[in-house]
């Protein structure tokens, strides 16, 4: 048994409440090494004869290293005390509680690891129930949809540069939200909309403003109320980190320098303020960009004033939430306090972070609801197009998220396969549509909110940034209509059958020779196959053969095409 894998700590991120009377406790051992682990629980203040439970916890995922038991247990209790039973396969049983190991069952409470049960329902992890699971559509408003009659060779120009300027409108995404409503779309999310100078209008003049090019604040009213009617919601980008060399603040700086009351708002590291190509700038920017300068959150006055945006646009156009740019720049106190003031402004707003890695310290509750689910998209990415992830590894990454996060967090990760920081999906596929359309059935049938990126779902082209940002496929000659098709159907499919988002994992296995994946679910007697052929040529699954195809509506085959996918209902087999 190797002792040093096996790890648990009496903290939210293994001991938690589920909802009042119903805990989570987790423990994290060696893959493969462990057996079976029992959870003893017991009341800290009564007599352990009157309080003394045990429960079978369960293999509830694996990444490359870990195996992670979990089990749900109910609590009526000051405070619970407990400890782990664990076998290996040789027939060896140790105890574990507070960081110890023991030959013999754990009697003494003060060697039982320890939860205040009201402590911890306090502290749950609330999020808003009406984003689990649903689907997310970014849209890039200058290059998305525009009001004004444009020649096509302007708006279809590729490839496209920063600066041009498309003439995308807030009116444009009215004009089209008949179209975002039937392809299945739950909820908008649209880049920065506020004044400023660029076209990605990631370096903000004044935060109070819609840029003019895009429209007014009535547009955005108007926007989010008829979406809103359509049943979707509206998430704006929020750009917190950092603002222009236009923003009142700086301005300020530059020309009073020391004397500046806004002195405190940036990182100055000397005067006068420079940004020379090929130098580090005199103060701290985004990505040593020195038209970005990045703001002091830690200074109150620029905290209160960045709050106070974020909550006037929720209380003014009634916007469902924000998604924050460079979120992980930004220090733990600010978005704590974040969090605080955004919910007391709209309880149910929804809070995601924009972080390129593993995110677990921003999502303990108390700050963000949910991350841009960056390492998912990297993992598709080297499972379909680099081919240097196998599907065992892939099962891993997903295993590895399940098992550290809070387990409601599964259906709230922003799953996507590309943004607007990235080269489109089917540029790094090679323009194997095929691929692309692999990639999009494990990012629309499996929990989470599929982020889709304006215009993938018509086989939208398009290199790394700016060359992604092109002007969307309007002209149906020009979509790729059974791209379109297949997006379509898997959006109805994933509302359709709950039993793919919320149905529990049943079992689920990868056969890397064959490029398998196939997973299992299960939700009210209702159970559903994934079957993922990640790999060239076909493969036969005779087992599954003559069973409902979800996807297509037909019997399966038995038989799997290159780069496939199948979802098959009311499976013979249990694996």
């Amino acid at each position: 048994m190797e002792l040093a894998a096996i790890r648990h700590f009496a903290d939210r991120n293994y001991c938690y409440a589920l909802e009042k009377g119903r805990f989570l406790v987790r423990l994290e051992t060696k893959r493969g090494d462990i057996a079976q682990v029992r959870l003893h629980t017991q009341e800290k203040y009564l007599p352990a004869s009157l309080t003394k439970q045990v429960h079978d916890m369960k293999l509830a995922c694996t990444d490359r290293y870990r195996d992670y038991y979990e089990a749900v247990i109910s609590m009526d209790m000051v405070c619970a005390r407990y400890f782990f039973q664990l076998e290996d396969s040789s027939g060896q049983v140790l105890y574990y509680g507070e960081q110890g190991f023991y030959e013999q069952c754990i009697q003494d409470v003060g060697q039982m690891f320890d939860c205040p049960q009201t402590l911890r329902e306090e502290e749950r992890f609330l999020l808003p129930g009406w984003a689990k699971n649903k689907v997310v559509y970014q849209i890039f408003p200058s290059r998305f949809a525009t009001d004004k009659e444009l020649p096509e060779t302007v708006w279809y120009q590729a490839p496209i540069h920063h600066t041009t300027n498309l003439h995308g409108s807030l009116r444009g995404i009215i004009n089209r939200l008949d179209y975002l409503h039937e392809l299945g779309v739950d909820i908008l999310y649209m880049t920065p909309i506020f004044q400023s100078k660029s076209s990605h209008k990631y370096d903000i003049d004044d935060y109070y403003a819609i840029d003019s090019s895009f429209g007014t604040k009535e547009d955005l009213k108007e926007l989010v109320r008829k979406a809103h009617g359509q049943g979707m919601y509206v998430i704006l980008d929020g750009v917190f980190n950092h603002t222009s060399t236009g923003f009142f603040a700086f301005r300020d700086l530059r020309e009073k320098e020391e004397q500046s009351k806004y002195l405190d708002w940036y990182y100055v590291k000397n005067f006068p303020l420079t940004a020379k190509q090929g130098e580090k700038p005199s103060y701290k920017t985004f990505s040593y960009a020195g038209g970005m300068p990045k703001l002091n959150l830690h200074n109150k006055d620029t905290a209160d004033f960045i709050i106070d945006v974020a909550a006037y646009w929720i209380k003014e156009c009634d916007i469902d939430g924000w998604r924050l740019d460079v979120a992980d720049e930004i220090s733990h106190a600010f978005w704590k306090r974040f969090r605080r003031e955004i919910k007391a402004a709209k309880p149910e707003a929804l809070i995601v972070g924009e972080i390129w890695h593993y995110a677990g310290d921003f999502l303990g509750g108390d700050e963000w609801d949910s991350v841009m689910n960056y390492p998912f998209c990297q993992g598709l990415q080297d499972l379909i197009v680099n081919e240097s992830r196998s599907p065992s590894a892939f099962l891993g990454d997903l295993g590895f998220l399940r098992g550290n996060l809070h387990r409601e967090l599964e259906g709230y990760l922003w799953n996507f396969i590309d943004t607007h920081d990235t080269a489109r999906f089917l540029h790094t596929a090679g323009q194997e549509p095929k691929k692309q359309r692999l990639a999009a059935a494990l990012q629309l049938l499996l929990p989470g909110m599929p982020m889709l990126y304006y215009g993938d779902e018509v086989g939208m082209d398009g290199g790394p940034d700016p060359d992604c940002r092109r002007g969307m496929l309007w002209d149906k000659t020009r979509q790729n209509q059974n791209m379109l098709a297949w997006y379509q159907r898997l959006i109805l499919l994933r509302h359709q059958e709950p039993v793919l988002t919320e149905g529990e994992l049943v079992c689920q296995h990868a056969e890397d020779s064959k490029g398998l994946l196939v997973m299992k679910r299960r939700l009210d007697g209702k159970s559903a196959t994934l079957i993922f052929h990640i790999k060239g040529g076909t493969i036969s699954l005779p087992d599954f053969q003559g069973q409902t195809e979800l996807i297509s509506g037909r019997a399966f085959s038995g038989v799997l095409g290159e780069y496939e996918a199948a979802v098959l209902a009311n499976d013979k087999t249990e694996g």
